[in-house]
């Protein structure tokens, strides 16, 4: 497990090419996500699809606030479209998110999870499902358990996980329930989150 990025090391160790990435939060999510992903420069090619725990039953604005201030392309997520490089998704509220093995995105209604449609762990699972080794997952601050399993998974197929240090994030249970599952590539402090993805999609290119 790595605690600092990588450009800060003597001898920064090979990152693996991947050709997208999932993102998972819940409370203190909107500030968390924010931070890693305004380093995000104009032309960012890697897709991104987020989960972000929220309730289901009024319209979602989280992509209108994050176009807003990002320099990527961001919208949410549509049942059945194919995932577009280059492009963060958002969960829609009330629905499971799930990545599909022809790389679409899929809408379901099962049960929630951990109190919670969308879920973290739906998205992490089906898209290790779907990119096996070449995937990253990043899960940050939230209040309950979600998306412990779904990193597991992806570490299980040789994905890179990412988790945000507990001590720094606005609700540890989240980042803390994923430590006591499995032992993450990174764990680090929400800007380096954000220059690991920089470096992530340069190595991509």
């Amino acid at each position: 497990m790595r605690t600092s990025f990588p450009g800060e090391e003597a001898e920064p160790p090979a990152l693996p090419r991947v050709d997208a990435i999932v993102v998972g939060a819940s409370a203190g999510g909107v500030e968390a996500l924010l931070k890693i992903f305004r380093p995000l420069p104009k032309g960012f090619s890697l897709p991104i699809i987020a989960v972000l725990h929220l309730p289901d039953e009024r319209r979602s604005l989280l992509a209108e606030v994050f176009r807003s201030h990002l320099a990527i392309p961001v919208k949410e997520a549509d049942d059945k479209e194919t995932i577009v490089p280059g492009t963060l998704y958002f969960a829609a509220p009330g629905y499971h998110l799930s990545v599909e093995a022809d790389f679409s995105l899929s809408f379901s209604q099962e049960e929630r999870v951990f109190h919670s449609r969308p879920s973290i762990d739906f998205l992490f699972e089906s898209a290790a499902d779907a990119y096996d080794a070449r995937l990253a997952a990043v899960l940050l601050t939230g209040a309950n358990n979600d998306g412990a399993r779904g990193m597991a998974r992806i570490k299980e197929y040789g994905g890179l996980t990412v988790i945000q240090d507990p001590a720094q994030a606005l609700a540890r249970t989240m980042p803390d329930a994923a430590l006591a599952l499995h032992t993450p590539d990174f764990l680090l402090p929400l800007p380096d989150i954000g220059l690991l993805l920089v470096e992530l999609e340069r190595i991509a290119c």
